[in-house]
């Protein structure tokens, strides 16, 4: 755990397009009962553009992955109508609390100025406080199958 964490963008055909859709899966899988791992993985390698939405993110340790966040133009089937996403910040149990999930939403935020958006949306039932603390603001309240969510809302500058 002693070199710099470095955010870099992950490619289709990238090794670690699996180890990142398992922590997803596993993290948040239950949200879309049709999936199974596979079709999840694959779902995640179509994430994986060039630049813009969609976009996916990895944070890394050297050449080992600790942490992801992506640029979605949808994460919420009930509300289409809220174009783009951060979606899927998750890092490491064994790594959080270094800043790595801040650096990666910043990744995010930066990837949406740069292809021209300036209001995206996030949905979470538990890291409101972090979001908050970037400059997210509380939108929405509501239940998403079955869990108790909140959308947030980030305006970035022109």
């Amino acid at each position: 755990m002693n070199q710099p964490i470095t955010i870099v963008r992950l490619s289709p055909d990238s090794d670690h397009v699996a180890t990142v859709a398992s922590w997803t899966f596993a993290e948040w899988g239950h949200l879309n009962p049709g999936y199974a791992a596979d079709t999840w993985r694959e779902a995640l390698r179509r994430e994986c553009g060039d630049g813009g939405v969609p976009s996916v993110f990895v944070a890394m340790e050297g050449d080992q992955p600790v942490g992801t966040a992506a640029l979605l133009s949808e994460d919420m089937d009930s509300r289409r109508e809220l174009t783009p996403w951060l979606a899927s910040v998750f890092v490491l149990p064994e790594w959080r609390g270094q800043g790595i999930a801040s650096t990666l939403v910043r990744r995010v935020e930066q990837e949406a100025t740069d292809c021209g958006v300036h209001r995206f949306y996030l949905f979470t039932p538990d890291q409101q406080a972090l979001y908050r603390r970037l400059g997210w603001r509380d939108h929405e309240e509501l239940s998403y199958r079955g869990e108790e969510v909140t959308i947030m809302l980030r305006q970035l500058k022109a």
